[in-house]
């Protein structure tokens, strides 16, 4: 008769299995966990857009006054994902010290590229606009992303246009962590990034190396490398380049994991699996001044 296996394997395949089964039930598992305790949302479902997709989430601890602030821009093939999923994100946010916004954003078929870009600028400039009724600082405002909202979050901190057209200082985001991104992915191989952004005339404007500044606002570039989904040459390539150009820029590999693992990270049962979280939080609140 085999050996029964250990409890703590028995847990760990449990939580690797509810992780792989996607965000909504991650949120779920990060929401017992959490127990109430701690911060939480201060505000749902606000319009920034006239598009029923242009609403977000606000997450603030208890007592917040002038505190950094983290755009979360979730992924999902540019086609898929929920700001209310992704709940668990916003709550590690705050409990690392930020009001931390989580917005959705249209989604492909009913839109191409530039258009989900463009709604993460007006949520951009929904927050410098009023994030400070939450607690938040409007002087310190950084992005988070992860896969197709790391491409975003990076277009929009590298690319000015984004901002500009929104009537927004391209100078309002401080500084940007972005996870398991892709960055430098031309000719466009897979369908789902065909539909994305196979529409647009010019591709190299799609993607973010192509907008490496010397006046690139501080990026730190975190990815597994395991990742076979976005493969870890996107940071390092957006990172060689940034680095060349003299911008403030900080590459981290982890070791083994794979594509959802820094997001999985955010969570409260998997905050072992990478540092993700410790990481990103450091480096924001150290360029968010």
């Amino acid at each position: 008769m085999p050996k029964p296996m250990p409890r703590r394997l028995v847990l760990a395949a449990l939580l690797t299995s509810l992780a792989a089964c996607g965000p909504a039930l991650l949120n779920s598992v990060d929401g017992v966990a959490r127990l109430g305790a701690g911060p939480g949302r201060v505000a749902a479902s606000v319009p920034y857009g006239a598009h029923p997709r242009q609403r977000l989430d606000v997450y603030a601890p208890r007592r917040a006054e002038r505190l950094p602030v983290v755009v979360f821009f979730y992924g999902g093939a540019w086609s898929s994902g929920s700001r209310g999923a992704y709940a668990f994100a916003g709550r590690a946010y705050a409990g690392q010290g930020f009001v931390a916004v989580v917005p959705d954003y249209r989604l492909v078929p009913d839109v191409r590229f530039p258009a989900f870009v463009q709604d993460g600028a007006a949520a951009i400039r929904w927050v410098r606009d009023n994030v400070a009724r939450y607690g938040g600082d409007p002087d310190r405002i950084t992005v988070v992303g992860h896969s197709a909202g790391a491409h975003i979050a990076a277009l929009l901190a590298l690319d000015v246009r984004w901002l500009r057209e929104a009537g927004v200082d391209p100078r309002t985001i401080k500084a940007g962590a972005l996870l398991s991104g892709p960055y430098d992915f031309l000719p466009l191989t897979d369908a789902r990034s065909q539909a994305a952004l196979g529409n647009w005339p010019r591709p190299a404007e799609t993607q973010p190396i192509s907008f490496a500044r010397p006046d690139a606002p501080p990026l730190l570039l975190a990815t597994g490398m395991a990742d076979t989904t976005v493969r870890p040459r996107n940071s390092q390539a957006l990172a060689a380049k940034l680095q060349a150009a003299g911008a403030p820029v900080e590459l981290k590999l982890y070791p083994g994991a794979g594509h959802a693992d820094p997001v999985i990270a955010l969570a409260r049962p998997f905050r072992g699996r990478v540092p993700a979280l410790a990481d990103s939080a450091a480096f924001l609140r150290r360029h968010a001044q």
